[in-house]
């Protein structure tokens, strides 16, 4: 990266203010969350997440018109990085990020979100010598190939954005982790906001209430559905605040009214696919992956079902460097039957015949599947001996979630 920027004309040192994002879980909402109350005061947010939903264009968005990269944007910079890279040996992350890296610089805005696309320590992003303020989302196992198989190791390569005397806020974590990230943090000297000690967020008669030394502000709900989402904007307020970009109570209030950001427990009302389910049919999308997220996304499902009771079916598809059983796991007594489905945008998704042994390893049972349509038929034609609407949730992959967007013609924004 550094031999790339460079025969660019280190496009990194001309980036507008950073807010450097990394963890296992929640990154991308609290970038949204960030980017959304930023927006409402008036600022103007480059935004740098991964991976695509739909279009690879969706990894780049420009401050500057606050829309995505356009497609002659994006293929004048990859034009330029390719030329600038001359041959050398180079990975797809690396020239993607270098491209955004002179995008960024080449178009005015007022802060740059810039995610981790994994890791922290190696990765192509972490370039960046002194951020406005660096944040740690919850860390959980996921990447173990090339992280590490032990939560504290996993916690020193994300930890290692953190840098000198630069403010840094945290989730909740565990205590092996905590402290990993609490000893970087020492080493560097980089004032540390961690949340349930310095900060706090919980739900208060339907509004959010978030705490800090300047005291209690009073919030509403994010638009995006979860519990989890009230620590995600808990994150984003104090990361605001860290960064000295706090725009006051109203403004944040109407910039956590509209975050968007699809493929996270997002309802699926209408549309193409939609049309194929039973009728009455309540559809969840979401692109969660790893163990962290299936615990998240099962509890989210035991409120729906104590709220209202429906038979629950799942769809599932998930890439070969993911660990299925972990995923699984927590849905064991919640989800009536998992139709495994492959995953037609990538080469590296698992066989739905493995997928299923997988999920019959965490106690449940399951069908694979040659594809979504199948799947759904097959609910179908349960529901139809139910006589009852069913509850299907669609999960395991960003991937999966991008190709259930693109077949119900509802692309991101």
């Amino acid at each position: 990266m550094h031999r790339l920027l460079k025969a660019l004309g280190s496009p990194e040192k001309r980036l507008p203010p950073v807010i450097h994002i990394a963890g296992t879980n929640g990154k991308g909402s609290v970038t949204a969350t960030m980017r959304a109350i930023l927006e409402a005061s008036g600022k103007r947010c480059h935004v740098y997440t991964s991976p695509h939903l739909v279009s690879f264009n969706e990894r780049i968005r420009i401050g500057t018109t606050g829309e995505f990269v356009s497609d002659p944007q994006l293929f004048k910079a990859l034009n330029v990085c390719e030329d600038a890279n001359g041959g050398e040996e180079i990975t797809f992350f690396e020239i993607t990020t270098a491209a955004a890296f002179w995008l960024f610089a080449e178009n005015p805005a007022d802060v740059l979100l810039l995610e981790v696309g994994l890791g922290g320590r190696l990765d192509a992003t972490n370039v960046i010598d002194a951020p406005l303020v660096s944040v740690i989302t919850p860390i959980s196992m996921d990447h173990e190939k090339y992280l590490g198989d032990r939560l504290a190791d996993i916690a020193a390569e994300k930890a290692a954005i953190i840098k000198q005397g630069c403010p840094a806020v945290v989730a909740p974590q565990e205590d092996e982790v905590l402290k990993v990230i609490e000893r970087e943090a020492a080493r560097k000297r980089a004032p540390l906001q961690r949340f349930g000690q310095d900060f706090t967020a919980v739900p208060d008669q339907g509004r959010l209430a978030f705490q800090d030394d300047d005291g209690l502000f009073d919030l509403p709900m994010p638009s995006l559905i979860g519990n989890h989402q009230i620590i995600n904007a808990g994150m984003a307020i104090a990361a605001v605040k860290a960064a000295g970009l706090w725009p006051g109570e109203q403004v944040a209030a109407k910039g956590l009214k509209a975050i968007n950001w699809p493929g996270r427990l997002q309802p699926l009302m209408h549309g193409p696919l939609i049309d194929k389910c039973p009728v009455g049919s309540e559809v969840w999308l979401d692109g969660g992956h790893n163990p962290g997220a299936g615990v998240t996304i099962a509890a989210f499902m035991g409120e729906q079902e104590e709220r209202a009771p429906r038979p629950l079916y799942m769809i599932s598809g998930m890439l070969t460097t993911k660990d299925p059983v972990g995923f699984f796991r927590p849905f064991e007594g919640l989800v009536r039957h998992v139709a495994t489905v492959p995953i037609t945008t990538t080469n590296n998704g698992r066989d739905p015949f493995e997928l299923a042994d997988f999920a019959r390893v965490a106690g449940l049972e399951a069908t694979p599947f040659a594809t979504v349509e199948a799947a759904i038929s097959d609910i179908v034609a349960c529901a139809a001996k139910d006589g009852e609407a069913p509850r299907i949730l669609i999960c395991g992959s960003l991937y999966l979630a991008g190709e259930i967007l693109a077949a119900n013609g509802m692309p991101p924004r």
